[in-house]
């Protein structure tokens, strides 16, 4: 097993927890902008969940991928629905460092 994900996902959640005391205006924003994503109901939440989970994939947030791996279950996603949004987020990610690649090329070309 790479990660017990179920005690990481309660960790990470009591962690949170222990910063919004802290930073509580930081926690309800991030709140209100995750709510203010979902709020048209244009995607049902179980695409808000396969989007995120690609999007954590991208940026390699593990709490991210804990907490939305399970939101994704439980608003129905299967694991195919799951694999088939990260195969994209796969593709982007591939896509993203070749376009990068470009711009290093275009970079040291102007050096000179």
């Amino acid at each position: 097993m790479m990660q017990d994900w179920t005690g990481y996902r309660a960790s990470l959640l009591e962690r949170v927890g222990d910063f919004a005391k802290h930073s509580p205006d930081v926690l309800r924003g991030l709140a209100t902008m995750d709510n203010a994503a979902a709020k048209s109901g244009h995607l049902e939440p179980r695409i808000h969940e396969l989007i995120a989970l690609a999007v954590a994939v991208t940026t390699r947030c593990d709490g991210c991928i804990a907490v939305h791996t399970k939101k994704a279950a439980e608003a129905g996603a299967s694991l195919e629905e799951i694999s088939e949004a990260l195969a994209v987020a796969i593709a982007l990610n591939a896509g993203a460092a070749l376009t990068y690649s470009a711009r290093v090329i275009e970079a040291y070309q102007q050096l000179g």
